[in-house]
């Protein structure tokens, strides 16, 4: 067999093993494959951990090294569409582009962004990443995770984008806590000069923060960050937007 026909005919034994185990008899009836190919497909899955034969019988079933992996995947699909409604409303209310992300092995992930309505914007940043210190969705990741991990994070030295961005280590942990009491960050110029973002974090229905929703856009069109009652809008607006999706989450149990 190829290499690709390989791949196919393995997923199959999988998809054979979705509802319970089988036996290699039953697999390649469901599979539509010949037992012979069955069984090769399975010593190679069993040797992988991606199969595994049940105790003291014939039958298999899928193995922990497949059900960790998917354990460890986050259903941002879902969570986009479930998040989306409300990235529309805010670029609505807001006047600036919008967009959901999520943390990403040390790294901002974005997921999702609904254009600003002006005529000048900026680009899509959809499927980019950046580090947790250079963006404001990443500061409120930071916010959220333990502290032992925070310092395993700042103990490599932090990527400078701009002159603006903060990368001593003193001063992002001042961020990370202030965005903690806060419940939102905000970053000016620091990934890309004339940029400006502020975002708060997603939780799911057990309380962990799985996203972060934000608001970006040119820094001059943004709230004087040293005037406190020109910020407050955006910041009640970005609050009040991932409130709404964390409760989205808890009654469908997407994130």
């Amino acid at each position: 067999m190829s290499r690709v026909q390989s791949i196919e005919r393995a997923f199959d034994v999988l998809g054979a093993l979705g509802d319970g185990p089988l036996g290699v008899t039953g697999i390649a009836e469901r599979a539509g494959l010949p037992k012979s190919t069955v069984a090769r497909l399975l010593d190679a899955l069993v040797a992988e951990g991606a199969v595994e034969q049940v105790t003291d019988g014939t039958d298999y079933r899928i193995g922990e090294r497949l059900v960790s992996l998917a354990a460890g995947v986050r259903p941002s699909r879902s969570l986009v569409a479930l998040a989306r409604p409300h990235l529309v409303s805010l670029a609505a209310a807001t006047g600036e582009a919008t967009g959901l992300s999520i943390p990403d092995r040390g790294q901002v992930h974005y997921i999702d962004q609904e254009d600003s309505p002006h005529p000048v914007g900026i680009r899509d940043w959809t499927g980019t990443r950046f580090p947790l210190h250079a963006v404001s969705a990443g500061l409120v990741f930071l916010a959220h995770m333990r502290p032992d991990e925070v310092e395993r994070y700042l103990a490599s030295p932090l990527e400078r984008y701009t002159d603006q961005t903060v990368v001593d280590q003193v001063a992002v942990r001042a961020r990370v806590a202030r965005a903690r009491v806060d419940g939102f960050a905000w970053t000016r110029d620091e990934v890309a000069d004339g940029i400006s973002s502020i975002a708060a974090a997603v939780a799911d229905e057990s309380g962990e923060v799985v996203a972060a929703v934000h608001v970006h856009g040119p820094s001059y069109r943004f709230p004087d960050p040293e005037d406190p009652s020109a910020q407050a809008s955006v910041q009640v607006w970005i609050v009040a937007t991932a409130a709404a999706i964390s409760a989205s989450l808890r009654r469908t149990g997407a994130g």
